[in-house]
């Protein structure tokens, strides 16, 4: 039972790898870095600090989780 148990999960980390590095692709970040990424969101009236887990997470990434879901509704990426 425990094998099943942790094969689910090795595949659940191997799917979110997977769709991290696809949406990454998408978005066109592959090849950046964290050291890529912005600061503070670079929304206009923004500004808010963006956590570093998410900058290691996201790489390049440059806006906040708000501001960015806000741009994704809208169809900007």
């Amino acid at each position: 039972m425990t094998d099943d148990i942790d094969r689910a999960q090795a595949r659940e980390a191997e799917m979110l790898s997977d769709a991290l590095h696809n949406q990454a692709h998408r978005a066109g970040l592959s090849g950046k870095t964290p050291a890529d990424s912005a600061e503070f969101c670079q929304a206009r009236g923004c500004g808010e600090e963006i956590p570093d887990a998410r900058r290691q997470k996201v790489p390049g990434v440059q806006f906040c989780v708000a501001c960015q879901a806000r741009r994704e509704k809208r169809g900007n990426r």
